[in-house]
């Protein structure tokens, strides 16, 4: 195990060159980040998920009663000891093989099963009210830690010239606020790893896993070598658009459609200009050729760069699906959903029917029978926390 941990932290991979680890102790006139101070960020995380409970269900809940937001879910299947232990033993979309079994034994003709999967499958799904929940605390704590940031941020001289992340660096001493405002980060968003277990299952559940995993990556490694103060830019300037996306999908299920509308279009002119202009003009421009021309390149040097690469990666992808998502409202009206996120994969789709039988849809309000929306969406603007996270 020390050999283990003496090649993890070798020095030549981690700090510039002639620098060392006893460089960075910390000093009676110098504080430096250390690894150690990460492990905080564990149980940090669980107390975050904690004030997240308490938070949804007193803070959270309550105002959406106030706002009309009815805790039902959808239409649930009747009671069948028989498809229940298919559905949980066996498959949630059974073959027409298996469709034609179960036909014969219950006497149910096929449509009237496949009608019963869907139901249960769509029982799995979260109720209107418990998405407002998640987004409102979302929302909270983006706009808490955003807020931070602007007011400590403004005070610091990289903010106004990145540049100033360099110079004498890696021997730029580690503040109060630089640590609270890292620790915090960190605990956020391990307790959002993990909760993206037992959260609403959403089509993009691996992009944005994918995306947490770079985001603590960015937070570890920048924090480990000292990047911390271009980590914080990173940072702030993240946060600032999931402010709006989850207003906008709040907005949303409290059937504000204006609000709703207005929201979704400040947040994809905010997104698509910070994180495809902003953040690389600002950004990769520093990291990438102020540091080299100042620090020079070495190994992790180049891991965090293509970290923050991967993260753009990820920024074009979702600005893509936020224009097609902006010119499908622009089209309909409103916005209906954003593909980003807060779709359920694989229970969101329908069965197929007989090619006899045909799907019957209310020309009135444009649901099927079942309450769903035509475009498969129950209306709801969806939308990821991002960098997701970032």
């Amino acid at each position: 195990m020390a050999g283990i941990l003496a090649w993890f932290w070798n020095e030549r991979f981690w700090l510039p060159h002639n620098v060392t680890w006893a460089d960075l102790k910390n000093t009676d006139e110098a504080t430096f980040p250390q690894a150690e101070d990460l492990y905080l960020a564990c149980p940090l995380a669980f107390c975050i998920f904690m004030i997240r409970l308490v938070f949804e269900r007193f803070i959270a809940r309550p105002c959406a009663m106030g706002l009309k937001i009815q805790a039902n879910g959808p239409q649930k299947a009747q009671p069948n000891a028989i498809l229940e232990k298919v559905f949980t033993a066996i498959t949630k979309h059974p073959d027409e093989k298996r469709l034609e079994g179960l036909s014969k034994q219950l006497d149910w003709d096929v449509r009237t099963i496949q009608r019963w999967f869907r139901q249960r499958r769509n029982q799995e799904k979260p109720s209107t009210l418990a998405r407002f929940c998640e987004s409102m605390w979302r929302l909270t704590f983006y706009l808490y830690i955003f807020t931070y940031g602007v007011r400590f941020l403004k005070k610091t001289p990289w903010l106004w010239n990145t540049k100033e992340c360099w110079y004498n660096y890696p021997y730029q001493p580690l503040t109060v606020d630089i640590h609270y405002y890292y620790i915090l980060e960190l605990s956020f968003y391990l307790s959002v790893l993990f909760s993206r277990f037992t959260d609403i299952k959403r089509k993009d559940f691996l992009i944005m896993f994918l995306h947490h995993v770079a985001t603590i990556s960015l937070i570890v490694f920048s924090y480990v070598n000292n990047m911390a103060r271009v980590g914080t830019l990173v940072m702030c300037l993240h946060d600032a658009a999931d402010i709006l996306i989850e207003a906008a999908k709040m907005a949303n299920y409290a059937k504000c459609q204006m609000l709703c509308n207005l929201l979704f279009a400040m947040f994809a002119i905010l997104f698509i200009s910070f994180r495809l202009g902003v953040y690389p003009i600002w950004i990769l421009n520093t990291t990438l050729f102020e540091s080299w021309e100042i620090v020079g390149p070495y190994p992790s040097w180049w891991v965090f760069n293509l970290l923050l690469l991967l993260l753009q990666l990820l920024h074009s992808f979702w600005s893509y699906l936020i224009v097609k998502t902006a010119c499908r409202a622009i089209s309909k009206g409103k916005v209906s959903k954003d593909d980003r996120s807060d779709i359920e994969s694989s229970s969101d789709e329908d069965e197929s029917f007989p090619s006899n039988q045909k799907h019957h849809t209310s020309s009135t309000n444009g649901t099927n029978k079942n309450g769903a929306n035509k475009n498969g969406t129950n209306g709801y603007l969806t939308g990821a926390s991002y960098p997701d996270e970032h």
